[in-house]
């Protein structure tokens, strides 16, 4: 048996980004480790430690047994307490620790996704005790840990593969959101359409459009007309998402055009990792 192909895309971008990571932080000195990311309250150390705690879960390890200190003011709810676990434990392991229980989950990782012969639908464990089927963990996954990548990449200062396989996975991941940013959290008018014009090493052009009950739908038609129209390169596209930048620090970035308190309200929502 081998990998179902419908979670072959995935395996494929998770395997490209972990290899990335991996030959990023092999070469760094102790102190570079130490480097803030735009993760809040997350050095270097912290991201490549969550990668290998969401790695962990993925092969069925346990979680670790750890209290976390009082004073993370990063962690304000129980999934970031959740998250934060594989993390904090791991906040005094040094470089060679770090590389070498990276590459060691690598090794186990891959040596999974090889004997992985299960249906894509069958239920596996999420965070927090949640269910969700094999394809949707591994679409997380893959899209986790290429986020990730470019988080290590932005603190290190090495730009890249951001048209990489997990680049399209979370373009498509992202994407899925945005009829509730638009319909659900900015309360777009009912009957409207919103445009977003994505440009870059990913491009697309897509419009969200809310029917008379209120519900957003995700086109790749373009509108007529449109109540608003957002215009902005995908890597701002994706650090505003995943909630690395505010809408005011990249105002240059973004063209907005159209009704001002919508755009305003869309970017303000626009978070959508947790």
């Amino acid at each position: 048996m081998s990998l179902h192909p419908t979670l072959q895309p995935y395996a494929d971008a998770w395997t490209h980004s972990i290899e990335a990571i991996s030959e990023l932080v092999g070469p760094l000195v102790e102190g570079e480790w130490n480097r803030r990311t735009p993760c809040p309250g997350w050095s270097v150390r912290d991201v490549v430690s969550h990668v290998i705690g969401l790695d962990c879960e993925m092969l069925g390890d346990p979680r670790p047994i750890h209290t976390l200190p009082r004073d993370l003011f990063h962690v304000t709810n129980d999934h970031q307490r959740y998250m934060e676990m594989q993390v904090d434990v791991r906040r005094h392991h040094t470089a060679p620790e770090m590389t070498s229980e990276l590459e060691y989950v690598i090794i186990r990782r891959n040596r999974q996704l090889r004997n992985e012969s299960r249906d894509p639908g069958t239920k596996v464990r999420g965070h927090l005790s949640t269910e969700l089927t094999l394809e949707e963990s591994m679409r997380a996954h893959a899209f986790n840990v290429w986020a990730h990548e470019q988080d290590l990449r932005a603190a290190l200062g090495r730009p890249g593969n951001l048209d990489s396989p997990g680049a399209h996975i979370a373009r498509d991941v992202l994407l899925a959101e945005l009829p509730g940013v638009v319909a659900d959290k900015a309360d777009a008018p009912r009957s409207s359409a919103i445009v977003f014009d994505v440009h870059g090493p990913v491009e697309f052009l897509r419009t969200i459009r809310v029917d008379i009950q209120g519900r957003g739908t995700l086109e790749t038609a373009p509108a007529l007309g449109p109540a608003a129209t957002l215009t902005l390169d995908w890597e701002t596209y994706v650090r505003l998402a995943c909630g690395r930048v505010t809408p005011q620090a990249v105002a240059d970035r973004v063209k907005a055009e159209g009704d001002p308190e919508l755009t305003a309200a869309i970017l303000r929502n626009f978070t959508v990792t947790s």
